[in-house]
């Protein structure tokens, strides 16, 4: 439980935990203004069915002759009034109370899901491979919704353990026997519901959150592949697949949902069996009718009233947390990662660029490259090529400052690139990769890739990657829509819409990564000879395993399988 409360309270911040303590302290009111509104009935009764007690017992007679009431049923109607005023502005307080809960919960939902993106977008290159995306997915649409969740089973129970504890003390003061027995009923029932219920409320919420991680896995790599599935003829294997993960993770919710009625229905029944229980205990004692204990009986009975609910909602409240556990872990270390903090120093490419004695491994005494040692002179074209697996996009990768060498130094005019530059060197860079991702948009959109829209410099990238013409002539121009993927475009079309992308923030060095490997000759002949006329002033860095790609590149760098250059 310890652990639980370290992890809760490490993804809450300074203003939510200022927040949860208000609410704390809220629910102490509330839990008292309950008390009073359950012992305030007892004296009513007694006076109502009794008039001589309003001039024998002191209290009431106090407050009886200190408004100078000299009628009993004037008084029995105002003080009737009074408990009515004070019944509805107890409501109207208790509304209150659980919007500042709601707000609390639910509003943590918007903040976890913000924190979860900031941390992934923070995250660095290296642990962002090592990421599945349905899972940051997951994590961002679901988990932080359950964690919600998980805060409002939690704050029910603060604020219901309270108005219990008051309660029960009334109630112990009141006839401390028959509250106790009543203690024992409860407790002995409460450890039985925890034991049985709670326990299969928990495995129904780890068995949620493994159906739920299958389910956006299945449904993320089917839609992505959706060609290869139509072109397959058979979707039968995945269907299933879907069916069985989908039909799971309904079921784990199915079980959670009927199981967390069970404690509020077995409690009233338990509720119920007391009060009869409590009258024939009565009725055993006395030898006789109860009559002269109704008094006692009724606030016995509206105690119960108002205890029962409470200790249903603490159990729900434990069951809801027992069912979005696995929410509080997942999001708890996501956002343990520590992201990327670099500074803003700024970094000039006037001369070159040098690599020094770089090595780099994934994997300990597993090296990817070994002792690479090279210089780039700015405005040059150069290519790496060799076999698969040499290493070639990590170098490059390492080149442009996503990975860090694990030894070695890269030098950028004389200045090795570290924490304080590397975010200047990133802005430097135009990358165009093999496998081109766009989005259901329009065209302009898509260039501007989340950075404010300049028509006018769209319209000027898209001149250079010769498409613009294009466009305006058979479409809308950079009001384009092109689908999710850019589906409505070809894969020439797709590769100049990246192309302008790469341009559109004016980068010094552009990355190909096998940028053209997936076009035809003539098309990828057509895009290349663009590619040299747009750097003509610019580094290009390209990595190919056609030889006709790097036709114009001044030097040709081969990697061999050992990581050496």
């Amino acid at each position: 439980m310890s652990l639980f409360f370290t992890k809760l309270f490490s993804i809450l911040t300074r203003h939510d935990k200022k927040f949860l303590l208000f609410l704390v302290l809220v629910s102490i009111v509330i839990s008292l203004i309950e008390m009073v509104g359950v012992t305030a009935i007892l004296p009513f009764i007694t006076i109502a069915s009794n008039f001589t007690a309003i001039h024998t017992n002191p209290t009431i007679k106090t407050v009886y002759q200190f408004f100078h009431f000299h009628n009993d049923i004037h008084f029995v109607i105002a003080v009737g009034s009074v408990l009515l005023l004070f019944y509805f502005l107890r409501s109207l307080l208790n509304l209150g109370y659980f919007y500042l809960l709601a707000k609390f919960s639910k509003g943590r939902y918007h903040l976890l899901a913000y924190r979860l993106f900031e941390n992934y977008l923070g995250m660095d290159y290296r642990s962002f491979t090592h990421k599945n995306s349905s899972d940051l997915s997951k994590a961002i649409i679901n988990e932080a919704q359950n964690m919600t969740n998980l805060l409002s089973g939690l704050l029910l129970m603060l604020s219901e353990i309270f108005i219990v504890i008051f309660i029960y003390t009334i109630m112990l003061y009141i006839n401390w026997k028959i509250t106790l027995l009543i203690s024992i009923l409860l407790v002995a029932n409460a450890a039985l519901l925890i034991l049985t219920v709670s326990r299969a409320i928990k495995k129904s919420g780890i068995a949620r959150e493994e159906h739920q991680k299958k389910f956006y896995e299945i449904l993320q790599s089917s839609l992505a592949n959706f060609k290869m599935m139509k072109l397959s003829s058979n979707t039968e294997p995945i269907l299933k697949k879907f069916a069985d993960a989908s039909s799971s993770y309904a079921n784990a919710n199915i079980r959670n949902e009927t199981l967390s009625h069970f404690p509020r229905l077995f409690l009233e029944a338990l509720g119920f069996g007391i009060v009869i229980f409590m009258v024939i205990y009565l009725v055993y004692k006395y030898k006789n009718d109860i009559s002269g204990a109704m008094a006692l009986i009724s606030m016995f009975v509206l105690g119960l009233y108002r205890l029962m609910p409470s200790a249903n909602r603490i159990l729900s409240g434990y069951n809801q947390i027992l069912f979005n556990k696995s929410s509080l872990d997942i999001i708890h270390n996501d956002l343990m990662y520590d992201p990327e903090n670099f500074g803003d120093t700024p970094i000039a490419f006037e001369q070159s660029l040098h690599l020094n004695h770089i090595h780099f491994e994934y994997d300990e005494s597993k090296p990817i490259l070994h002792d690479i040692t090279l210089t780039i002179h700015k405005g040059d074209k150069i290519a790496f090529i060799g076999e698969s697996g040499s290493g070639k996009s990590t170098l490059v990768d390492l080149i442009i400052g996503l990975y860090r060498p694990k030894s070695g130094l890269i030098i950028v005019d004389g200045v090795a690139l570290d924490e304080s530059t590397i975010k200047a060197w990133r802005s430097k860079v135009g990358y165009i990769p093999q496998a081109i991702t766009l989005f259901d948009g329009t065209v302009a959109q898509n260039v501007a890739f989340g950075t404010s829209i300049n028509e006018e410099k769209i319209r000027q990238v898209l001149h250079q990657a010769n498409i613009l013409e294009y466009l305006e002539t058979h479409h809308e121009g950079i009001n384009t829509l092109i689908g999710d993927g850019g589906i409505k475009l070809s894969g020439g079309q797709r590769q100049r819409l990246a192309i302008a992308r790469a341009l559109y923030n004016d980068p010094e060095i552009l990355v190909l990564d096998e940028a053209t490997s997936a076009l035809d000759t003539d098309t990828e002949a057509k895009i290349m000879e663009e590619i040299y006329k747009i750097c003509d002033d610019k580094t290009l860095i390209i990595i190919a395993h056609r030889l006709s790609t790097i036709e114009g590149c001044g030097k040709v760098y081969t990697l061999r399988k050992d990581g050496t250059l």
